[in-house]
């Protein structure tokens, strides 16, 4: 460890963490992780960690005592006991005034609309009538603690209404109702912004969804009209700048079919949508967010090839294929310029253990390179183990 550079706390011990590791190797920069459990997919490769609760104070004092900032792989952490720490003389980045807009998708919308963002129509809601004064067919989604399509009900009848009605009641949570989007596809906008107001904008990039969860990104977003590419990278610096974040932002979005985009979600850290920038771009969302939080000059986030396309790889139905590190020898021998990234998890039906990044100049073949990859990990195509 060095005698000069400063320890940054990460708070969640999942893939975002383990992946912060890798660019803090190389620029010297020692981290210290607060893990949910031992052996978590962080944990693997942060040695100086404390394992414990990020819902207990002293826990997260202790994980601090000693670091210079404190940054998220999640964004789950009390509001509360982030004041405590900047209290304590901790630089928590992104800060709780910022970071409550993607912990509370209702203070998230309520924020948005009074910077005139373009977003769903949308309405904090408590019973049956008022979902059904709001409108159906709707989405519902509970305002704190949702992630991969948890938390999220498309209701298209009163009766549809019970479960999320006693999942808010039982939780004290409110519930949002929202619009159903008539979108042509989602996209996304990742920007990264430091203290001192410096901001770098990513490409936006094209996303699809399987199931509620990530499954497949291609950057850029292919045929995007360039003035709405410029729109929703403009978006994401205002909403970067207005709510004062620091590190990564990504800014989900709807491209409607009337050629408009809508902001969906808002995360402070780095997402999933930006896991192609590990391969694909000059600097990656993992060592931005790093430099940002720490207030270092920011890297170029201009991309490395014509396209760059991320596929998550997903554990299987069948969760008895066999380990991952099986499917290396016929993934790398069959395309040597294949970027592979497992998350050293345990295989669950569903659950994100890896992704598999594919760049070049023809999008249909980086697209059937990665699809490929992804599905022989997953076991779709009978790898060796069978």
């Amino acid at each position: 460890m060095t005698d000069h550079a400063p320890t940054l706390a990460v708070i969640g011990g999942g893939q975002l963490a383990r992946m912060m590791a890798q660019p803090a190797i190389a620029l010297g920069l020692p981290l210290r992780l607060l893990a949910e459990a031992e052996g978590v997919s962080a944990a693997q490769v942060i040695p100086d960690q404390l394992v414990g609760d990020y819902r207990d104070l002293d826990t997260l004092r202790a994980v601090t005592a000693g670091c210079a900032v404190v940054t998220f792989d999640h964004e789950h952490v009390p509001t509360e006991h982030l004041h405590a720490l900047e209290a304590d003389g901790v630089a928590v980045r992104p800060g709780p005034e910022a970071l409550v807009h993607a912990q509370d998708k209702g203070v998230m919308r309520e924020r948005l609309a009074e910077l005139g963002v373009p977003c769903p129509r949308n309405a904090i809601v408590a019973s049956v009538a008022e979902v059904e004064d709001f409108g159906l067919p709707c989405v519902l989604k509970t305002t704190r603690g949702g992630y991969d399509g948890k938390g999220v009900w498309f209701v298209r009848s009163a009766e549809d209404c019970a479960e999320p009605l006693r999942v808010a009641a039982e939780t004290g949570v409110r519930l949002l109702a929202e619009e159903l989007v008539d979108f042509r596809r989602e996209l996304s906008a990742l920007v990264a912004r430091s203290p001192s107001g410096q901001a770098a904008a990513y490409p936006v990039v094209a996303s699809t969804q399987k199931d509620g969860i990530c499954h497949e990104v291609i950057a850029p977003a292919p045929d995007l009209d360039p003035e709405l590419a410029g729109q929703a990278q403009e978006v994401a610096l205002r909403i970067a700048g207005a709510l004062d974040v620091t590190g990564i932002l990504a800014v989900e979005l709807f491209e409607t079919n009337d050629g408009r985009i809508l902001v969906n979600e808002l995360a402070m850290r780095p997402h999933n949508t930006g896991h192609w920038s590990q391969d694909g771009a000059v600097t990656s969302q993992f060592e931005n967010h790093l430099r940002a939080v720490l207030d270092l000059p920011l890297g170029s986030p201009a991309p490395r090839a014509r396209w760059t396309v991320m596929v998550n790889i997903l554990g299987s139905d069948d969760v008895s294929v066999g380990r991952l590190y099986d499917g290396f020898p016929h993934a790398m021998a069959r395309d040597p310029h294949l970027r592979v990234h497992l998350y050293g998890k345990d295989l669950r039906p569903g659950r994100k253990v890896g992704h598999v990044n594919a760049y070049g100049d023809d999008l249909e073949d980086c697209l059937e390179r990665a699809r490929h990859a992804a599905a022989w990990f997953r076991g779709d195509l009978g790898n060796e183990s069978e």
